[in-house]
């Protein structure tokens, strides 16, 4: 049986980071689960209650339902500031 060799390339420079950004849009809470239905109230976004890092902020304004209920939308983009090396034209 012949053995695997695992190459790592670690690449030298400054490490690349990434920008996040997070959306919640409508929301999925099935509100006639009780019932054995299913049926959503039309909320479009997440607005919330109160300001950032209190317990009103995870609540949504228009539906008032927890931020859980709805749908996280991330967009991640990844910055990488390293430059390649330059060839001499020929």
């Amino acid at each position: 049986m012949r053995k695997r060799q695992v190459v790592v390339r670690r690449l030298e420079g400054p490490p690349s980071r990434s920008v996040r950004s997070v959306k919640y849009g409508e929301c999925q809470k099935n509100h006639a689960a009780n019932v054995g239905g299913y049926a959503v109230d039309g909320c479009r976004e997440f607005m919330a209650s109160g300001d950032e890092g209190t317990s009103s902020a995870l609540i949504c304004a228009a539906c008032n339902c927890h931020r859980n209920f709805h749908k996280k939308e991330v967009e991640a983009e990844t910055v990488s500031e390293c430059s390649s090396p330059t060839s001499s034209g020929t």
